[in-house]
């Protein structure tokens, strides 16, 4: 559910905490967590506008030294400010939600234990290849999305089976591997609901924290978390994450639309090139 280094780049893959140990003598200096603070912040604004918070916060912590796999964990558990930040940041459009984003949370942390349990399981890199069409289809499938969900004549209630076996799915694949799964939610969510997107944008937020819950739960107690590390960027990410969704209220809904779309499949074409050269 995250990054890791080979051959002296930085690619895309599923890793265990088994693989490289936590250096625990690695200490961290005051600019070195006031960085991790900042680089929250920018995480969480872009997790929060577009899905893609890992983007920022992973490479920060490979930056200050962290090994990838201890990087990995530590980046899931401080994830969590995410959420929170998230959370309270969208308490306007996540208003009138409660009842089909309870379920649609239990559903999509039943499949995030799945994806955890399945990275256990798998060899590693499995999903390395499909990765990137995963990613790219569900951009396009973002910028089509409002008339996808006019014709299927949805409107703001009701979780029908299709969304949430979709929703279960995109967990799972949020738990096992987890690059850009907010992209995904949002492409699906929007399909599914005729809704403006800052209250989509809000609910994926809140459905992707609940997926990644339960790994933040396991690797806090067996993985090799780098505490300082997740906690400084665990307060930027909040913070980043509680201004996100004011922007999202404040922009136009389409230009923002298209440019997480072109955001992800940017990201497409960089796992593509990674994973295939």
């Amino acid at each position: 559910m995250g990054f890791v280094s080979r051959g002296g780049k930085t690619i895309a893959a599923a890793v265990t905490w088994h693989d490289v140990p936590a250096d625990p003598l690695l200490t961290l200096g005051p600019w070195q967590l006031l960085f991790l603070v900042v680089a929250g912040i920018g995480a969480g604004l872009t997790g929060s506008i577009a899905g893609l918070a890992s983007l920022v916060s992973y490479p920060a912590l490979l930056a200050i030294g962290v090994p990838p796999v201890a990087a990995n964990v530590t980046n899931t558990v401080a994830l969590m400010g995410h959420t929170v930040g998230s959370a309270a940041g969208s308490r306007p459009e996540l208003r009138g939600q409660r009842t089909r984003l309870l379920r649609l949370c239990a559903i999509t942390a039943v499949g995030g234990a799945a994806g955890s349990a399945l990275l256990l399981l798998t060899p590693e890199g499995t999903f390395a290849y499909i990765v990137p069409f995963l990613i790219g289809g569900a951009s396009v499938l973002l910028l089509f999305a409002p008339r996808l969900a006019e014709r299927a004549g949805r409107g703001d209630g009701g979780l029908t089976a299709g969304t949430a076996t979709g929703a279960f799915l995109v967990a799972i694949y949020g738990g096992y591997f987890g690059a850009a799964a907010g992209v995904i939610m949002l492409a699906l969510l929007s399909a599914a609901w005729t809704q403006p997107l800052a209250r989509t944008n809000a609910a994926k937020n809140i459905v992707t924290g609940a997926a990644n819950l339960v790994a933040a739960v396991v690797f806090a107690f067996t993985g090799p978390v780098l505490w300082p590390a997740a906690v400084a960027l665990c307060v930027g990410l909040i913070a980043g994450s509680f201004v996100g969704p004011a922007v999202v209220r404040r922009l136009p809904a389409a230009p923002l639309r298209v440019a997480i779309a072109l955001a992800g499949i940017g990201l497409a074409v960089t796992l593509a090139w990674q994973a295939w050269s």
